[in-house]
């Protein structure tokens, strides 16, 4: 194969793709990409903040939130320079490092988004199911060692696929199916055996996405469970409300992405747009619809951040002052029995 088979990208040029068939009509498109951008990184930013400034919301469901709404600012900033780059100035070629890291980064925030979610719904499972012990589990150094394990173990899992690619031969230009560089596209680049990588690749779905999305699923199902037996109507019309925002969530979340991987086998005759269109969905409306979703489903929130622009910041009453993590009640409200915790 010679020299010319270690040669890599950047050397071999390949070129991401834009919209399919609407080349011409980008400076248009961009409007709509650049605005969900917008939308997401300041909702997003806005409820981090909220929960940062407002002790009200210094709580385990919100702090939660507030890792929900770090990691999908994350996956937009990951994939906002060859999107916007594509679209608004025509570059389709970064150079191989660029692939290899954006693709890193889409792929652990995305990892860390699906343990944020887990996390978030053993919160509510506690908080629904065993209420009397919930602030006795779910502390703040706890739950700090959650959000530090969720992210060692994104970084722990991704980090072997931009190694694993760079050390690959490429012997000829490839043009990329997409506006980013997500791992199932570069893996058909290489002119080498990629087993490994496609072994690695699936084993890392199946231990991250697919033990999450089971365990989310088996904990919801004890939640309805629990929330159907309580005897008291509000209480159980209180329970299934704040269940609706976090269903909300996890369905945004996994039904893009299901929709993703069944594409290539479900539609293989579909178009490139077709493709393209459920990748861009996949990556572009969970952090955007999110910030919505919580905004109006959760008051606390919508107070947090109204304070933001208001200035009047309402600090909780606790003897360790302002901005302590207060354990002083579950923050969803509902005890197993269906009364209302104060």
């Amino acid at each position: 194969m010679g020299a010319k088979g270690n040669a890599s990208l950047d050397l071999l040029p390949s070129f991401l793709t834009g919209i399919p068939g609407l080349e011409a009509q980008h400076g248009w498109l961009s409007i709509p990409f650049f605005t969900m951008y917008i939308i997401d990184i300041v909702g997003n930013s806005l409820i981090m903040a909220a929960v940062q400034v407002d002790p009200a919301l210094h709580e385990p469901m919100y702090l939660f939130l507030s890792m929900m709404a770090i990691t999908e600012v994350g996956v937009s900033v990951s994939t906002l320079p060859t999107v916007i780059g594509i679209l608004w100035f025509d570059v389709r070629q970064p150079d191989f490092d660029g692939y290899l890291a954006q693709m890193f980064f889409i792929h652990t925030f995305s990892c860390m988004e699906s343990g944020v979610l887990l996390a978030m719904s053993y919160d509510h499972f506690v908080a629904i199911c065993n209420p009397p012990w919930y602030t006795a589990i779910l502390t703040l150094p706890r739950i700090i060692s959650m959000g530090f394990g969720i992210t060692l173990k994104s970084v722990t899992l991704m980090a072997p696929l931009p190694i694993l690619l760079k050390k690959v031969p490429y012997c000829h230009a490839n043009v990329l199916s997409l506006s980013y560089n997500l791992h199932s596209d570069l893996i058909q680049l290489p002119c080498a055996d990629i087993k490994l990588n496609s072994i690695l690749g699936l084993a890392i779905v199946l231990a991250t996405f697919g033990l999450d999305s089971l365990l989310i699923v088996v904990s919801y199902v004890l939640i309805l469970y629990t929330v159907l037996g309580i005897a008291s109507g509000e209480g159980r019309r209180k329970a299934l409300n704040t269940c609706v925002s976090r269903i909300c969530a996890v369905l945004v979340y996994y039904v893009p992405m299901i929709g993703v991987s069944v594409m290539p086998r479900a539609a293989k005759h579909a178009s490139a747009m077709v493709h393209t269109l459920m990748s861009s969905i996949y990556l572009f409306v969970p952090p955007v619809l999110n910030p919505i979703i919580y905004s109006v489903k959760t008051r606390p929130i919508r107070q947090g951040i109204a304070t933001l622009f208001s200035c009047k910041r309402e600090f909780s009453e606790s003897p360790k002052g302002t901005g302590t993590f207060s354990q002083s009640r579950n923050p969803d409200g509902i005890s197993a029995m269906g009364k209302t915790r104060h």
